[in-house]
């Protein structure tokens, strides 16, 4: 019962937060992590980074950065001038990277989406990349397969922060799913 209201709490909720992220420049970032990340991509932890939507030439930057799994969250159709899932998983394989596509709608974050995130970054064998439009679904969606772990909420907003992402607008979910994890 309780993991049946967390998801519809989770829907609900999460539908007008993507309209949010959808009109998102990725402004967000704040100057201090401008200046201390050299990188095109914003890093989360040692082992993860979120961008915005990547070109296919970015594959390369992102393998010399010690990436050896790329993640798409945005979903095929969403800009069609952008490179699609099957455009950037070729080059990712090309370069050998691993790919995995878990795209995140603007209808919002399911159970099933916070799991294979889980899965995803649990099977890499290196740094990861998740990519959407903004970054922001790519970071929410981190930050719920995180707390899911169970994580503490403070920590997982603190690196979000520090990436340029504010996770307020789903810290309560964060805090549920941290606490439904012990």
């Amino acid at each position: 019962m309780k993991y049946f209201i967390l998801s519809i709490a989770m829907t609900s909720a999460l539908a007008g937060l993507l309209s949010a992220c959808a009109a998102d420049t990725g402004e967000s970032q704040t100057a201090n992590s401008i200046e201390e990340n050299t990188s095109m991509f914003r890093k989360i932890n040692d082992q993860v980074s979120v961008s915005p939507q990547i070109t296919l030439d970015q594959i390369e930057a992102a393998k010399a950065e010690g990436v050896t799994l790329i993640i798409n969250n945005r979903p095929d159709g969403e800009e069609p001038a952008a490179p699609q899932s099957a455009d950037i998983e070729a080059a990712a394989k090309a370069a050998g990277l691993d790919y995995v596509a878990i795209p995140i709608s603007h209808s919002g974050f399911s159970a099933p989406q916070v799991d294979a995130m889980i899965k995803a970054l649990e099977g890499a064998e290196g740094k990861t990349l998740a990519y959407c439009r903004s970054g922001t679904r790519s970071t929410l969606l981190w930050s719920l397969a995180q707390a899911k772990k169970g994580v503490s909420p403070d920590e997982i907003a603190r690196l979000a922060g520090n990436a340029g992402y504010d996770i307020t607008p789903i810290r309560a979910m964060v805090d549920a799913l941290a606490g439904g994890s012990e």
